[in-house]
């Protein structure tokens, strides 16, 4: 397999639980955390499950995209999952998150 057809793509679609906050980081890089809830399909059990997952808006654009939004938005992410390492503590951790590339506001349904 060539790396020219490897793809790390997301595409997300569902609501913000939380309104997005901006965090300068000890480098003083500047980003902006979101978190995206989408449902998964409902099984015969009926009960309503659902994927939390953490975005990062990390251009100027996202960010200030990601700013006008509020807790509750219906959202479209697109972007790829990145694993970031960092320290809390003395302990090295890491967690995955999407990378935004667009972050835009949908019609509800």
């Amino acid at each position: 397999m060539e790396a020219e057809t490897w793809t790390n793509e997301v595409l997300l679609t569902g609501r913000l639980s939380t309104a997005p906050h901006e965090r300068e980081l000890p480098s003083g890089d500047v980003m902006v955390q979101l978190r995206v809830v989408v449902p998964r399909p409902r099984t015969a059990s009926k009960r309503v499950r659902v994927d939390t997952i953490d975005v990062a808006c990390w251009t100027a654009r996202t960010r200030r995209s990601a700013l006008r939004l509020e807790a509750g938005t219906p959202v479209q992410v697109t972007g790829a999952l990145r694993r970031r390492f960092f320290r809390a503590g003395a302990a090295a951790v890491s967690r995955y998150e999407v990378e935004a590339s667009t972050v835009t506001k949908v019609a509800s349904a």
